[in-house]
């Protein structure tokens, strides 16, 4: 596994996959342009849009705030469609109680120790909203952020362009960051994300997705039965703060080996330290294939009861499975339910967390004059 490049890779280096690499889904018309809707007003009166698209036998929904995957429709093996993120059906919810359904994530996805880093001699305190560390960006990350999204049709492919730029000092990161991120939709359904961000002063950049699935539909209860297949064969144990201990430790006789498809829950209430600090699992794997140029398939999800299959495939070394371990019944979801623990789980394709302070994990450090680019294709059949 290469550890030492950087996602910094140039034009059409980042280019993506086939579908046939990862796997289709529907049928291969094309989609109609997006089509914008007003979702709710913020209480500073900015309003927040909503963006329906359709390709390939896939819907989803995108808000304005946050790069919010609101809903994602995909067909059972019967035809029938369910949303299978879990979201709320109203702006309000979202900014008051969201635990980052379906966002962008930045500054920095997943967790910083204590909230600091030091960069070039320099030290730079974090936004801290995890206990003493920093979550996915601080107490205003990118998913609490209004996005300009420009929609697009691409031949059979349709999506959309969300612009954002974050100013130095924001939340503490150094650095002017213009963000450009990419949803598209293509004629055979697959969910493709670009993601691209220059900086005018050396910063670190970690940007994922963070989308709850519930392949039997949200709100439809556990997902422990759920298959899980990920190719890797190592993961990063964490302490009790979930901040990694720097070691790359092997999945072998773990309840983290899901280096063969096996039912989330199996293992999931084993009494193992790693398990105890996550109150389930929220880990990162070490992707066998180390960063690649184009995205190359790292895990496989399916649904038996319904058929519904996501197949990942990333450009980045490392992927977070959380298994909604937060969860705890005090949230309605769009559909009505209550959302409890194991109600869903997270797949966020990234850099390792606390990268900044493991000199020893592949780098997260962006400088002027480079460019940070990372895709991820999500594929879905049935």
């Amino acid at each position: 596994m290469d550890m030492s490049r950087r996602t910094v890779i140039a034009g059409a280096a980042a280019a993506g996959i086939t579908a046939a690499t990862v796997g289709t889904a529907h049928a291969t018309t094309g989609g109609n342009k997006p089509v914008k809707s007003l979702f709710g007003t913020l209480a500073d009166g900015t309003k927040v849009y909503s963006w329906a698209l359709a390709n390939g036998g896939t819907r989803m929904k995108v808000l304005s705030y946050g790069g919010i995957v609101q809903s994602l429709e995909v067909p059972d093996r019967r035809g029938r469609y369910a949303n299978i993120s879990l979201g709320f059906d109203n702006i309000e919810d979202y900014v008051a109680k969201s635990p980052y359904f379906g966002a962008l994530i930045g500054r920095y996805g997943n967790r910083i120790g204590k909230g600091r880093f030091t960069l070039d001699g320099k030290s730079y305190q974090l936004s801290v909203n995890d206990g003493e560390n920093s979550l996915h960006g601080g107490a205003k990350g990118f998913d609490k952020r209004v996005w300009d999204i420009e929609p697009f049709t691409k031949g059979s492919d349709v999506g959309l362009h969300l612009h954002y730029t974050s100013v130095d000092g924001e939340m503490g990161y150094p650095g002017t960051l213009k963000v450009k991120v990419t949803y598209t939709l293509t004629k055979h359904g697959d969910w493709r994300i670009d993601y691209a961000a220059t900086t005018d002063k050396a910063t670190v950049v970690n940007l994922t997705s963070h989308v709850y699935w519930n392949l039997a539909g949200e709100g439809s209860g556990t997902i422990e039965n759920h298959e899980l297949k990920i190719a890797a064969s190592r993961y990063t144990p964490v302490d009790s703060g979930l901040i990694p201990t720097g070691e790359l430790a092997p999945v072998a006789g773990t309840p983290f080996d899901f280096r063969r498809t096996k039912a989330i829950g199996e293992d999931i209430r084993e009494a193992h330290q790693q398990l105890l600090y996550g109150k389930g699992i929220d880990h990162n794997w070490v992707l066998d294939k180390g960063i690649s140029p184009r995205p190359e398939w790292c895990a496989t999800l399916k649904d038996p009861s319904s058929g519904r299959t996501l197949r990942m495939a990333t450009t980045e070394p490392g992927l977070q499975f959380y298994s909604g371990n937060f969860l705890d019944g005090t949230l309605v979801g769009s559909g009505g339910s209550v959302y409890r623990q194991g109600d869903a789980l997270c797949l966020e394709t990234q850099h390792f967390p606390d990268s900044p302070n493991k000199p020893s994990f592949p780098s997260t450090v962006l400088r002027p004059g480079q460019t940070y680019r990372s895709t991820t294709v999500h594929s879905f059949t049935c």
